[in-house]
């Protein structure tokens, strides 16, 4: 089992955070796009190699997230049409999430098999999560998931504030 941690910079504007293990060590690399249509985030390992992407789909009636594993798309996430609580979806093969992912406390499964387990740390400035991952092979998509989902959750916040004005 390992652990890793999630920790934003608060005031990046590009997206630009690490992911940590439990000695404190960098084990990944996550880079947005500024001002890029489409709006796409990077995971990348200790060499800087691409190990994931996150892209957000330009031109859709309700917000769609795709996200690519050593590229193959393994999980898209997107807003189900709702008139009071925003509502969303994963669609992947074999791999599931429970819990309050909004709130990003959550199990993530694979083939009903506890593969991941994701908490926000609370009283922390900024976004702060810590991800167990307990299958090593799944680490990369739970990684990738955890910062998908980040965005999503983002992504939504920033068309709630626009909708306000």
């Amino acid at each position: 089992m390992r652990q890793l941690y999630i920790k934003q910079k608060v005031f990046s504007l590009s997206g630009k955070f690490t992911v940590k293990d439990q000695d404190e060590k960098d084990r990944y690399y996550v880079e947005g796009s500024f001002m890029k249509v489409p709006k796409t985030f990077s995971i990348m390992n200790t060499s800087r190699d691409e190990v994931a992407l996150i892209t957000k789909k330009v031109f859709s009636f309700l917000p769609k997230f795709f996200v690519e594993v050593n590229s193959q798309e393994v999980l898209t996430i997107k807003k189900e049409f709702s008139f009071l609580k925003a509502r969303y979806s994963i669609d992947a093969a074999g791999i599931e999430v429970q819990g309050n992912w909004w709130d990003m406390n959550f199990q993530v499964l694979q083939h009903g098999k506890v593969v991941g387990e994701v908490d926000k740390k609370l009283f922390s400035w900024g976004d702060s999560y810590r991800v167990q991952v307990l299958d090593e092979e799944m680490e990369t998509i739970v990684i990738a998931l955890v910062v998908a989902i980040d965005c999503v959750k983002a992504d939504e916040g920033a068309a709630a504030s626009n909708a306000s004005f």
